[in-house]
């Protein structure tokens, strides 16, 4: 068995001991192997031990993956910082894009959007821990943004994320994650259907489980530590 598939066996023993510990069903937890900076030969590593979705932070990157991996039909989710020149191929080749933070930029996505293609499914990036350097729309501003990405062609307003700042308190990491759920449970008491929570990474998806994370973005727990950024 290679690291990649025992790294992958014990994080999804992981997620399934955190939904079972909260009460939640069963594969209410959906795993993103994040593969920036890893190469394409570990993703088809992490495929064929049946994982299908892939998040990617570098557009160029993301792309070369994407092309070379095409047989194999991966879901592919942007997870990174989005640019205004790097709207066209985001929409035009990836599945997901979870870091919508202005509505200028929902527009761009759309307008790339082939018409033939399936809506894109998106999240708003929400800066939960309110850092100056962190991404993300302020939690105030999660509504207006949410109208406005809901009315847009060719998107599909799924839900949430948040990157909290790290910290090994759980208490914290559970506050964190549990002001994103209640913003999420608040924009479906105004009208909203958001089936969506992005949250937890390698070191804290099991407060994100414990608080309704309903994907969980992991990288270094399944590819190992990374060398560059």
């Amino acid at each position: 068995m290679s690291s990649i598939t025992a790294n992958l066996q014990a994080v999804m023993t992981r997620i399934e001991a955190a939904t079972r510990a909260a009460g939640r069903p069963q594969q209410s937890v959906q795993l993103v192997a994040v593969s920036k900076t890893f190469s394409p030969a570990a993703v088809r590593e992490a495929a064929s031990a049946g994982q299908r979705d892939f998040g990617e932070n570098y557009v160029q990157e993301g792309l070369e993956k994407i092309r070379e991996l095409r047989a194999l039909g991966l879901t592919w989710h942007y997870i990174g910082p989005i640019q205004s020149n790097k709207t066209r191929a985001i929409a035009e080749h990836f599945d997901w894009v979870h870091a919508i933070e202005r509505g200028r930029i929902a527009e761009r996505l759309s307008q790339a959007r082939g018409a033939g293609q399936p809506d894109l499914q998106v999240c708003i990036q929400v800066n939960v821990s309110g850092e100056a350097s962190k991404s993300g729309v302020a939690p105030e501003e999660v509504a207006a943004l949410a109208r406005h990405v809901a009315g847009i062609a060719r998107l599909k307003l799924r839900g949430l994320m948040a990157i909290p700042e790290p910290t090994p308190d759980v208490r914290l990491q559970r506050a964190r994650f549990a002001q994103l759920r209640e913003l999420r449970d608040r924009l479906n008491g105004e009208g909203f259907a958001l089936d969506t929570l992005s949250m937890g990474m390698s070191a804290d998806l099991e407060a994100a489980i414990a608080e309704g994370a309903t994907l969980v973005r992991v990288g270094t727990a399944i590819f190992g530590e990374r060398t560059t950024a």
